[in-house]
């Protein structure tokens, strides 16, 4: 081999060893028999995240992962989040706080969990949500808005499964929650609470179904008059078992 070309390999694998001291930081690699994990510690504006997790027991964001990791605070304004675990009991823990944000989330697999805190310890307004679950005995727990005042949410679910539960505490003005579920055996158990103009739809088609609904209009922001409350069901199941609690400001029933 040359001179000049044994120089240029060796330049090329002191790079390729720089690169691989920088990388390594940034992700943590398990052994084979291990689950995988991720977890991020962002704070910053116009994040874009996009995540894709194959496999058995994948973790993100957890705080009590195996080697003891903290959760995953993300905070910013103009965020997008991108991310699809396919297998069963995956999990999806995380503490945000964003403005003006949107999250494609997918599963596809059984026994997973997302459980998320949005807006607890800040702002968490303006957001869409786009929420596709393909399988059974899944785990959805989600709370938005619950510390400030949180404004304008879109949040749009598909499920396709059985035996699915779903928590959801929405504390927004000028919210619309969209459900479109078909399958067995699902429990849902959402509030929607906060001020003017609160809407959730949810279309179930499956048998032994239980829902409970629980939507407050709550003190009208400064200027509105009136503060609206709507739901609307398109049902086809037997053995439904369906609660709905409807209330405004100033009426307790």
């Amino acid at each position: 081999m040359a001179s000049g070309q044994l120089k240029r390999k060796k330049k090329m694998n002191k790079f390729i060893l720089g690169l691989s001291l920088i990388m390594i930081p940034f992700f943590s690699y398990a052994d084979a028999t291990d689950d995988n994990e991720i977890n991020i510690d962002q704070v910053g504006d116009t994040l874009v995240l996009y995540i894709d997790q194959i496999g058995y027991g994948n973790k993100m964001g957890l705080n009590n992962f195996s080697s003891g990791s903290s959760a995953m605070p993300i905070t910013g304004s103009s965020l997008t989040f991108n991310i699809d675990q396919i297998g069963n009991e995956n999990l999806l823990y995380g503490e945000l706080t964003a403005d003006s944000s949107s999250y494609t989330l997918q599963w596809t697999g059984d026994s997973n969990v997302w459980d998320w805190m949005i807006g607890d310890s800040g702002s968490s307004d303006n957001s869409n949500y786009l929420v596709d679950i393909t399988g059974d005995s899944n785990t959805m727990d989600l709370d938005q808005g619950s510390n400030l005042s949180a404004e304008r949410l879109d949040f749009d679910l598909t499920v396709i499964g059985d035996s699915n539960v779903f928590d959801v505490d929405i504390d927004v003005d000028d919210a619309v929650w969209n459900m479109d579920i078909t399958g067995g055996s699902n429990n849902i158990n959402t509030m929607q609470k906060d001020g003017a103009e609160q809407e959730i739809n949810l279309t179930l088609v499956g048998s032994s179904a239980d829902v409970d609904i629980n939507q407050m209009s709550g003190t009208c922001p400064q200027g509105v008059s009136t503060c609206n409350g709507i739901i609307t069901l398109d049902i086809d199941s037997e053995n439904a078992t369906i609660q709905i609690n409807q209330k405004d400001a100033t009426n307790d029933s």
